[in-house]
């Protein structure tokens, strides 16, 4: 009994500390001091720590608490702010205090206070421990910052495969064994490996396009592809190899190897040839050739294939064991060979490294002048460049071949051989030689020092002309001897220019090299990659396409409406009044066509033209004037209508009121609300003032729609109906018994509502007033 109440003792103790733990894991909490959330980024953590240490801070707030709270924000914006400080503290939920013991040892001493409660997951066989699942990935993991500053340049060297995975996932426990296996493979061979946990490296995730787990990428170039197979062995092979450029390596055979070999003169680098039985190039060979492919060519016999028996012979080849040849300016006998029955990567790394330049290689560019020639360091690294500078062609042939034969039988560590074009590279010639006379049509030898990388240098030029003969090579050998002990032989100093880039493709090569890698990222975006991230663009594309077709479209309708509304003159109905072709003006473009507005006087020889012929759905704006307001509101007509020029249907015109008042008092009976009255004159005939008035005529559909001119007390003139119209009143006596002065300003005053009217003309909403026929104008 007392047993089993010392048990239960122990039982409480232990709950109470476990309690107690948990408590006191969870009283500091950052992320509800500063009041964002576990997701919030690191902007808006920053800017809820300024709002609130501005709000706390002792100095100006009075609070009793304040210094505390203030410490605790701080502390708290401490841990969020550090990306592995808050990483530690989401997952284990550490605020700091432990920093001084080593982190495995935290997790170790946590798993093992779980395991005396008999909490490990493996009793349930559910392994989502975090520290047991990851501790074979955990010396890949990568964070955001490592994988911009390290990862992305260093895969212009070589492919990475990297694994985004996350806690409580059940497929990434699935592939797991597969991962491991293939990360053991190709790590050997060369292959970088990555690991980001989304949970806690979400920026990360984010910007690799990873938004599900488990997700597999490759990244080569700087460039990211994602994996979509089936993770086995085997695809995951054929997913790196993918991601390396098919023109790596070059099939040799007893045909195209002197081509091949003879291309160094060309290339301006070593050419390297693999010996071995396999029919497939191996892995390691294609990453090897991807490493090294700004320095070497790479070529690949198949010593098993008919057709390399010659090869073989003549390069002594053993084809039961993988041999590896580099050949330089040479091409008759390798310049180094290794031989090994496994060819591994350190191997390999070693042999070529050691092998990257020809013997005197061509200064092509900057970037090759300064690893060929570094800058001066230490007395301890010297490192002189002997340079011959040469012109192209046969005449210079012997010459450059005894300067390789001088550089094969003096190579030093301290001493690298090399030469340039004359004409290729003129800046840097010129600054060396000074135009001398006695080295026009000649080669010349310069040993040169580089002191700084802003291209200061000293050297010395041989005094005479090079011609490769025994005198030069002693002359020569006597130069660099002197400078083991006197380094002072070097006596001019100059600044050298940059070189020209010589094996950089033209301008037109760059641009269609960049479109056909822009066409090919979209192709992959669009049918491998996550439609996420294509949303934007594809948004954009469709919208695009449904605006220009929309128009097209569009256009297209309107020109057939326009020629379904345009039919014969002896087809159509002169009853229907709400045709389309009255206002199929009103759908064109308005915008003025010229400068200036094109009225026309209305006359007996352009009557018929003008109006009577109009043809379908065109108008014939006229505007009444007489002699004495001619000019004023012609002025104030082209001011209104201006705006309405752009449209081709309607014409402007004029009509003297002095020459043609009777034609005008008969299309005005018409404008009657009432039926037509008999045409009579009154003692009033000849006083009526018309000046101002507007019509619009349409002279196929015999109809016009009238403006009358604006009076001074009114808001404004009738837009087409006669309500106030009273023919029989003279000047003077019209309603509001507003006088007509001469004066010019009140004359253009009459117009001042024309544009308005001249709108409900195109909108169609006028009133019209329809006549039997056009009469004559006399």
């Amino acid at each position: 009994m007392e047993l089993k109440k010392l048990s239960i003792s122990l039982v409480v103790v232990l709950v109470l500390v476990l309690v107690l733990q948990i408590l006191s894991a969870v009283d500091f909490d950052p992320y509800r001091i500063l009041g964002v959330s576990r997701t919030s980024s690191q902007a808006d953590i920053k800017k809820a720590y300024k709002k609130l240490a501005r709000e706390w801070h002792p100095d100006k707030n009075k609070d009793p608490g304040a210094e505390d709270k203030f410490i605790q924000i701080s502390k708290a914006y401490e841990i969020l702010s550090n990306e592995e400080k808050r990483s530690n503290f989401d997952r284990y939920g550490d605020v700091g205090e432990n920093q001084g013991y080593p982190q495995q040892q935290q997790h170790r001493q946590f798993h093992h206070f779980h395991e005396s409660f008999y909490f490990d997951e493996s009793f349930f066989h559910f392994p989502f421990n975090s520290e047991r699942r990851d501790s074979f990935d955990e010396k890949y993991l990568l964070h955001f910052s490592h994988y911009v500053n390290e990862i992305v340049p260093d895969s212009f060297k070589k492919p990475y495969l990297i694994k985004i995975t996350s806690d409580w996932c059940f497929s990434c426990i699935h592939i797991e064994p597969v991962w491991k296996e293939v990360v053991q493979e190709l790590e050997v061979l060369g292959v970088g490996i990555g690991v980001v946990h989304a949970g806690y490296e979400r920026r990360l995730a984010h910007h690799l396009g990873a938004h599900s787990t488990p997700s597999i990428l490759g990244l080569i170039n700087g460039k990211i592809s994602f994996f979509h197979n089936a993770v086995i062995r085997e695809n995951l092979r054929q997913f790196v190899e993918s991601l390396l450029p098919g023109n790596l390596i070059e099939k040799i055979t007893d045909k195209s190897y002197v081509q091949f070999l003879s291309n160094w003169k060309k290339e301006n680098k070593p050419h390297v040839l693999l010996f071995d039985h396999m029919p497939v190039v191996p892995l390691l060979y294609k990453l090897t050739a991807f490493a090294y492919r700004d320095y070497l060519s790479f070529g690949y016999v198949y010593v098993g294939l008919r057709g390399t028996e010659e090869l073989s012979r003549q390069y002594n080849i053993n084809v039961y064991t993988p041999t590896m040849m580099i050949f330089k300016e040479h091409i008759d006998k390798p310049a180094d060979v290794i031989q090994a029955r496994e060819m591994k990567k350190q191997l390999i790394d070693d042999f070529l490294s050691q092998n990257k330049f020809l013997l005197a290689a061509r200064l092509t560019s900057q970037k090759l002048f300064r690893e060929l020639c570094p800058v001066k360091k230490s007395h301890r690294q010297r490192k002189y460049c002997v340079v011959l500078l040469t012109g192209e062609g046969d005449k210079f042939a012997k010459t450059y071949e005894a300067f390789v034969a001088f550089a094969l039988a003096n190579t030093k560590d301290t001493v690298r051989f090399v030469h340039i074009y004359n004409d290729r590279q003129r800046d840097f010639a010129h600054a060396l030689l000074m135009d001398d006379e006695k080295y026009w049509g000649k080669s010349a030898v310069a040993i040169l020092e580089r002191r700084n990388n802003v291209g200061r240098v000293v050297y010395k030029i041989l005094e005479d002309a090079w011609e490769g003969s025994e005198e030069d090579n002693f002359i020569l050998l006597d130069r660099l001897a002197q400078l083991r002990t006197d380094p002072g032989l070097l006596s001019s100093d100059t600044v050298l220019p940059d070189l020209n880039d010589e094996l950089a493709p033209v301008f037109f090569l760059r641009w269609l090299y960049s479109a056909i890698e822009y066409v090919s990222d979209c192709w992959d975006s669009v049918f491998h990659n996550n439609w996420r991230e294509m949303m934007p663009l594809l948004s954009l594309i469709f919208s695009a396409l449904f605006i220009l077709f929309g128009t097209v479209i569009v256009q297209a309708f309107s020109d057939s409406s326009d020629e379904r509304d345009s039919p014969l003159p002896q087809k159509e109905d002169p009853s229907e009044k709400n045709e389309k072709n009255d206002t199929t003006f009103s759908k064109e473009n308005r915008i003025p066509k010229k400068g200036f507005v094109e009225v026309t006087e209305l006359t007996d020889v352009t009557y018929t033209s003008n109006l009577v012929r109009l043809r379908p759905g065109h108008m014939n704006v006229v505007l009444i004037l007489s002699n004495p307001t001619k000019t004023s509101l012609l002025q104030k007509f082209a001011l209104e209508v201006y705006t309405f020029t752009g449209s081709s249907c309607l014409h402007f015109s004029f009509l003297s009121l002095d020459k043609h008042r009777e034609w005008l008092e008969y299309l005005l009976e018409f404008a009657q609300d009432a039926a037509p009255i008999p045409y009579q004159y009154d003692k009033h005939f000849l006083e009526r003032d018309y000046t101002g008035y507007v019509l619009a005529l349409n002279g196929h559909k015999k109809y016009f729609c009238l403006f009358k001119p604006h009076r001074s007390g009114d808001e404004g003139g009738t837009m087409g109906s006669s309500e106030d119209y009273d023919p029989l009143l003279p000047t003077g006596e019209a309603r509001g018994k507003s006088s007509c002065s001469p004066g010019s300003k009140q004359i253009r005053n009459k117009l001042s509502k024309l544009s308005l009217w001249m709108e409900r003309l195109l909108e169609g909403s006028l009133q019209r007033f329809y006549i039997p026929s056009w009469p004559a104008l006399d």
